[in-house]
């Protein structure tokens, strides 16, 4: 436990049957609630910020998006450094700095949301940190790629990415339910608006104890760091880390490509935010400051001088390949809506549902509180938990019948649940009593948070399937990061058309691209004289 591997040979099921399977079941066991803390880090300001509004926080609705957005473009722009993070600096020395680091944003969030007076530029450098989380899957999915044999990487990434997934419906639950109680002491606040957990509604008037949101989560990363120290290993082969470092000095590269990734993302942050909340005004659309963020990160990371840079060239081969390109838009619409759609759930949920939307002198108004509207926070952790729970089966189903056609069934259904969504968001959001409309879009939205996970399940047979061992891991992680800018880019969306009050426009354009990823999918995949068919 905790050594170096060398000639670790997976797919030799005679080694792969009386050492490496031990040896890859504890690293994943490891893996997953290390991965679930990093999840649960990173987005947890879907919920914080619900419970801000119930505690009359004074900041605006469309203020408060924004943290989740500043959260979702740093985790995402984290996963590019963090894809090559494995061959550089090896599994178990990545796993556990990564989520050691987890502390810093978690231990910062509980001191700042003790005083209601914390000024905004705060809560938005603590979501930037808790991008830390974001970043960490990307590493994760690679590590985990090298320890199983390629039969089945569709089960073994499944089960990491699914169960990891399941820290996004862990902190929905969690993070309520602390709220009701001193754990960590300190001084409670008083609800201005009813609240909710998952065994129900908590009435105006209660103490919370909303600092605990950030706490609670050293419970888990302190074991976990020693975990990851004494039971992960580094596989020191040629196809995986040959050449890593000792551990300082594999936190120290860690630490110089993360701190690139934390430049463009802030670079790309003061080119989207208006200058009331720190932004340069500019107002840069987010379609081009994303593939700017992207470039220049890829670019910079190139510059690293030595050993690093080598490293990184090796690594960068998958760019020249057109299935690293394919790969990562058809992920992007799986992973990518899993992740958003997570992100901004409970908050579109008190937006649409918790408030009325009323006519004022021939205006619609939506800041009317609705005493018949839904808890947020008692129904935003179904749809992640779905999506996470369902994760391993679609990489089992796909492991049989084929990665890309159960991803192109899955397409079709999240076009049409993603319509359906959208007409009933359109309805409750011109209506006094949105309540009428809450069960059939909340059924639709399962539907598609199912179809998600199902998904991803099965684009992970596909990569494992077109790439070989060595790119296979890279590309993981590659798709990853482009992806997970679904946890900027649909909050920023969903917050833009909020605001324009119509947010039925956001599933419509979500819609139009699965339709485009249909395409994509039986292009390279399921057309007679496709080059791979239907890995």
């Amino acid at each position: 436990m905790g050594q170096d591997l060398r000639n670790y040979t997976p797919d030799d099921e005679a080694y792969w049957a009386s050492t490496g399977k031990a040896i890859a079941t504890r690293n994943l066991w490891i893996s997953i609630p290390s991965l679930l803390c990093g999840f649960a880090v990173w987005l947890y300001w879907g919920i914080i910020t619900v419970q801000m509004i119930n505690l009359g926080f004074a900041f605006e609705k469309s203020d408060l998006f924004t943290l989740a957005a500043i959260a979702g473009l740093t985790g995402a722009t984290l996963r590019i450094p963090s894809t090559f993070f494995i061959r550089i600096a090896g599994g178990r020395n990545t796993i556990f700095f990564t989520t050691a680091l987890l502390m810093i944003p978690a231990i910062g969030a509980g001191y700042a949301l003790q005083d209601p007076n914390t000024p905004l530029w705060k809560f938005q450098i603590l979501a930037f940190l808790s991008g830390i989380g974001g970043g960490n899957f990307a590493s994760s999915m690679s590590n985990i790629s090298f320890f199983f044999p390629k039969k089945i990487q569709g089960y073994a990434l499944g089960m990491n990415a699914g169960l990891g997934n399941f820290g996004v419906t862990t902190m929905q639950i969690v993070i309520p339910l602390v709220m009701t109680f001193g754990l960590f002491g300190g001084d409670p606040m008083i609800l201005e608006n009813t609240s909710g957990t998952l065994i129900g509604k908590i009435p105006a008037g209660t103490e919370t104890y909303i600092h605990n949101a950030g706490f609670v989560w050293l419970l888990a990363l302190i074991p976990l760091a020693f975990a990851g120290w004494l039971g992960m290993n580094n596989i020191r082969d040629e196809h995986v880390s040959p050449d890593i470092p000792g551990p300082i000095g594999a936190f120290s590269t860690i630490t110089g490509m993360l701190l690139i990734g934390f430049v463009t993302a802030a670079f790309g942050l003061w080119l989207l935010l208006p200058e009331r909340v720190g932004g340069s005004g500019f107002m840069v659309s987010k379609w081009i400051v994303l593939p700017i963020v992207i470039a220049l990160t890829v670019f910079l990371l190139k510059m690293i001088p030595g050993a690093v840079g080598q490293n990184l060239t090796r690594q960068y081969k998958i760019f020249n390949n057109k299935h690293t390109w394919a790969m990562t838009v058809i992920y992007t619409m799986t992973f990518g809506s899993f992740i958003g759609f997570a992100a901004t759930f409970a908050l579109a949920i008190k937006v649409v549902f918790g408030f009325q939307h009323v006519l004022v002198d021939g205006v619609m108004t939506h800041n009317l509180a609705n005493p018949d509207g839904p808890s947020a926070l008692m129904y935003a952790w179904m749809g992640p938990f779905i999506g996470a729970l369902i994760r391993p089966v679609g990489g089992m189903i796909a492991d049989k019948m084929g990665g890309a056609k159960v991803t192109q069934i899955i397409s079709v259904v999240m076009v049409a649940s993603a319509l359906g969504v959208a007409y009933f968001l359109k309805l409750a959001y011109v209506s006094a009593t949105p309540q009428d409309y809450f069960l059939p879009f909340m059924g639709l939205f399962l539907i598609l948070f199912a179809a998600t996970g199902i998904g991803n399940g099965s684009t992970f047979r596909t990569i494992a399937v077109v790439f070989d061992k060595e790119q296979a891991g890279p590309v993981l992680g590659w798709t990853s990061a482009v992806a997970a800018y679904g946890a900027f880019i649909i909050p920023k969306v969903f917050g833009e058309q909020i605001k324009a009050a119509t947010p039925e426009y956001a599933l419509y354009g979500f819609a139009v691209f699965y339709g485009v990823c249909i395409l994509i999918n039986w292009w390279f995949y399921l057309r007679p004289g496709a080059d791979i068919k239907n890995p």
